[in-house]
């Protein structure tokens, strides 16, 4: 059985910063169900842009189905702060957040900051994946049901369900646990952009590093391929490194200044193939073309029994058809749980039986 079509776009629009305009745009978004949008950040300071994942914490209670899947860099950041910042986003868009992985590698933003150097991307994406790493550690250190709000007892949580993450890499040491409660996910959706470059047998360390963060922690990738053959390719060796759980998403430029336009992006979307389960429009004046998106290309595709009507679940994960994960560290207090030892029935009958069963367990 085929996989449900998957469509996305970016909502990148350098030198706006106005509330109301990225607003408008999630709302065409959302009038067209897509799964979610995506915002680019960078600490570059040209063009001028609003933080990514504070815009999308403005855009939460203004949507209700859209997924807000901002760009954090890991390179200048905290992972402890980034984790908490996305869990955030998770409670106030009841479970729509996800996290587009980024760095910083420009000797600009190093100087902005003024806290280390510029470092080659091979080490600037193994820093990334250790801030994978630590966050979905974060974000299972508090067990689903930890919080238990006792106010005859004063007990806020049970601490037995609180965890230690005791994370220690080369660059940081990160202990927990996070001072957030379990995202409603479980995990945020985890996002990273990767080029048909980047898995070709010459690429470079950059951009094999890249792909070994994704493939380890992505749930969903965005795939930058110059052709449908090359996306085949590439497709397939994230699907082998990444399992048949990945969400592999192609990018590719939605600029839809008229019908013709419109109907040359449908037959893209129509025709689909490429190994991939969806796509990530790029527009190129996000208003006009997320408008003609909602108004005419997504009804098409409706008309094709190709794209959902409605959204049918709440979360992201529910849209991309994710299982939520359980907590690594509830799984292992039950597994390290002890069995308790059965009692035998004595032979003069079932109340003597149940009679040893209260001494053992009294």
């Amino acid at each position: 059985m085929p996989r449900p079509l998957h469509l996305s776009a970016a909502l990148d629009s350098p030198g706006h910063v106005d509330a109301a305009h990225f607003t408008a745009l999630a709302r065409l978004a959302e009038r067209a169900a897509l799964d979610f949008v995506t915002l680019d950040d960078s600490y570059a300071p040209e063009p001028r842009r609003l933080d990514a994942l504070a815009t999308f914490a403005r855009l939460a209670p203004v949507t209700r189905g859209l997924g807000l899947v901002p760009t954090v860099t890991t390179t200048h950041t905290e992972p402890f702060h980034t984790s908490i910042a996305v869990n955030t986003l998770d409670w106030v868009s009841e479970g729509r957040a996800g996290w587009l992985v980024g760095v910083s590698d420009t000797e600009a933003e190093a100087r902005a900051f003024g806290r280390k150097d510029a470092a080659p991307a091979d080490e600037l994406w193994a820093e990334a994946a250790d801030a994978a790493e630590v966050a979905t550690r974060l974000w299972d250190s508090w067990e689903d049901d930890a919080e238990i709000r006792d106010t005859a007892t004063g007990r806020f949580v049970d601490r037995a369900k609180l965890h230690h993450i005791d994370f220690r890499g080369p660059r940081f040491s990160v202990r927990g646990p996070s001072i957030t409660p379990r995202p409603p996910q479980g995990r945020p959706v985890i996002a990273v952009t990767v080029t048909a470059a980047d898995l070709a047998p010459d690429a470079g360390p950059g951009g094999r590093a890249r792909v070994a963060t994704a493939a380890r922690y992505a749930d969903v990738v965005l795939l930058d391929a110059p052709d449908r053959a090359t996306r085949l390719t590439a497709a397939t060796a994230l699907r082998l490194r990444g399992g048949e759980a990945l969400r592999i998403l192609a990018r590719i430029p939605a600029a839809l200044p008229d019908d013709t336009a419109a109907a040359a992006l449908l037959t893209e979307v129509t025709e689909g193939g490429g190994g991939v389960d969806g796509f990530h429009l790029v527009p190129a004046e996000p208003a006009r073309d997320l408008a003609a998106l909602a108004e005419h290309v997504v009804p098409a595709l409706r008309e094709r029994g190709l794209f959902r009507a409605r959204y049918t679940g709440r979360t992201l994960r529910e849209h991309l058809g994710l299982a939520r994960p359980a907590s690594r560290y509830a799984l292992a207090a039950t597994i390290a749980a002890p069995v308790p030892t059965p009692v035998p029935v004595p032979a003069d009958g079932l109340a003597a039986g149940l009679a040893a069963t209260a001494e053992v367990t009294r």
